[in-house]
């Protein structure tokens, strides 16, 4: 509990901060109903107030994305992470949030020597034959320097930026509290699920900062790629890497925005396309470890019709019983089986109410299914109908688990990158062997034969627990320990606010004795007094002014709160 009350008031200078930046892009109600009244006055009367009406009238996903672009890091990810739930938030908002860019203006090079030296063990120039000073690119968290190994090989040094670490911290620390905040108190944001969103956040973003973690993620992504020469993942130099810096091969190609210079050296926008798609589909489908950010920025397009990527920062995990449940929903949308969609939506949302929420859905996918009756399947768009699928769960206030809710918005990427290379791109003829693939293997006599062995082991293990399982609960309910707790929210609340009420009663009746205590001895004994003349009567009237200005002053933040 200390060290709580010691971490909120190190972080009372950041909370400030973020208090002041949306109180400046039109946000003063939240920061109230946050519980951030103090800092709100104090950014009131550092701002200018008309600037906050001007920007409460640009778009709310656009000063939402301003603002965080405006709080720094942490929250340009935040927003980053925000922009892949397109099961929480509608288009507008992802399209808009889509847009945070990671970069930032570069630090000079002195500013970097200590980190880079520390991280190296020694100093650059003792290890690098040359390293270009002016860095290469830079982003929130790292920038990037090209440098030269005594053989001559080019290498990138990505570094994290000098004390970036404690910031962010301070920053996840007040995003968790605000998160129970608003789940507490704004029921109508209850279902954006913000403590999910923060901790999925608050995973993703620590290891994104561990550089070691992200060299770890392509090496495993290029041994599933060893047996295709067509896709290149630059080599780790790990004498060099940790968890501050990530040294890896340089790579020299055409950057995968750059369509016309790919056209223009000789390559096949059309191959480009189907390898690229090929390549993801089998990280998500097959291996079922992706690159979740596909996108031109981290591709490069070589030689020989090959594609390079890089930036592992972001990457995606399924499961096998995940991916086969994957294929079964694309299987059943061909198949118009909107039963088995519907069910399969319920049971990833993981939180339906019961037959009426499933009526309701089959009803609407029933129907969504239906207008692609006689569709061929080549004319199907996989990436529209899963944007569908999800606006159907929005609209019913279902979400998606964070792995599956970043698939979608990797496919979405990726067809966007397909149609780029090639306006004829079939994202669905792409993924249909692989569909199949998964779900032929599925059924597989060894497969069935290993999960039929899993479930029997997992069986065994329950039943051979048991008996110690039912003596521990005898044990427990003999001594008289055995508890069950039944969590009531609405309960709770109710006893905070009777606590509170009883604290102002209690001051009250000490008020109120003060001033009869005080007025009894100013007309006994006028000549009581303190040793510097002051007296005691008088003394307990000020006691009693300030106990009964705080009675109506947590009265009245009482009646604002409510």
């Amino acid at each position: 509990m200390w060290a709580e009350a010691v971490s909120a008031v190190r972080d009372l200078g950041r909370l400030h901060d973020i208090a002041r930046v949306l109180v400046r892009y039109g946000f003063g109600d939240l920061v109230r109903r946050i519980g951030l009244a103090g800092a709100l006055e104090r950014a009131g009367r550092a701002l200018k107030w008309n600037d906050a009406d001007t920007f409460a009238q640009i778009a709310p996903p656009m000063r939402v994305r301003r603002a965080l672009e405006e709080l720094g890091p942490s929250f340009i990810k935040l927003g980053q992470i925000a922009s892949t739930r397109v099961d929480l938030f509608p288009p507008e908002w992802t399209d808009e949030l889509g847009k945070l860019q990671d970069a930032a203006p570069a630090l000079p090079y002195t500013s970097i020597h200590e980190q880079l030296t520390h991280a190296l063990g020694a100093a650059p120039e003792s290890i690098f034959a040359r390293l270009d000073t002016t860095a290469l690119a830079a982003a929130s968290l790292a920038q990037v320097h090209r440098a030269w190994l005594a053989d001559g090989t080019a290498v990138v040094l990505k570094v994290r930026r000098p004390g970036i670490g404690p910031t962010i911290e301070a920053d996840l620390r007040l995003l968790a509290r605000l998160a129970m905040i608003i789940e507490a108190d704004a029921p109508e944001l209850r279902r954006y699920r913000p403590r999910e969103v923060v901790r999925q956040f608050s995973r993703s973003l620590r290891r994104e900062l561990d550089f070691s973690a992200e060299a770890r993620s392509a090496e495993r992504i290029a041994a599933n790629f060893a047996h295709r020469p067509d896709i290149v993942i630059p080599r780790i130099h790990w004498q060099w890497t940790s968890e501050q810096l990530n040294v890896q091969d340089c790579i020299e190609g055409i950057p995968g925005h750059q369509l016309m210079a790919a056209e223009a050296a000789g390559l096949d926008r059309k191959l480009l396309a189907r390898r690229g798609a090929n390549a993801v589909l089998q990280m998500i489908l097959e291996n079922g470890f992706f690159h979740a950010d596909p996108h031109p920025g981290n591709l490069f397009y070589l030689p020989g019709n090959r594609i390079a990527f890089i930036d592992f920062g972001m990457v995606g995990r399924l499961s096998e019983a995940r991916r086969h449940q994957l294929a079964m929903l694309l299987d059943g949308l061909a198949s118009r089986d909107s039963a088995r969609v519907a069910d399969i939506l319920l049971d990833w949302s993981g939180n339906g109410n019961g037959d009426r929420d499933m009526d309701a859905l089959e009803e609407e996918i029933d129907a969504f299914v239906d207008q692609y009756h006689g569709v061929p399947l080549k004319a199907l768009a996989l990436t529209a109908m899963l944007s569908d699928l999800v606006t159907i769960l929005r609209e019913h206030e279902l979400a998606l688990p964070p792995d599956l809710a970043l698939l979608i918005k990797t496919f979405i990427t990726l067809e966007g990158l397909g149609r780029r290379l090639d306006p004829d791109f079939d994202m669905v003829a792409e993924a249909k062997p692989f569909l199949q693939h998964q779900l032929l293997a599925h059924t597989a006599p060894t497969a069935m034969l290993k999960r039929g062995w899993r479930t029997v082991g997992s069986s065994l293990e329950f039943v051979s627990g048991l008996p110690r399982d039912l003596r521990q609960l005898l044990r427990a309910a003999r001594q008289g320990t055995l508890q069950v707790k039944v969590d009531v929210v609405p309960l709770q609340r109710f006893g905070e606010r009777l606590d509170r009420a009883i604290s102002r009663l209690a001051l009250s009746i000490v008020t109120a004795a003060l001033i009869i205590g005080s007025a009894i001895i100013l007309t006994v004994d006028r000549e009581a007094a303190l040793p510097g003349g002051i007296s005691f009567g008088w003394l307990g009237f000020g006691a009693a002014v300030v106990g009964g200005l705080w009675v109506l002053l947590s009265i009245w933040r009482a009646t604002r709160r409510d």
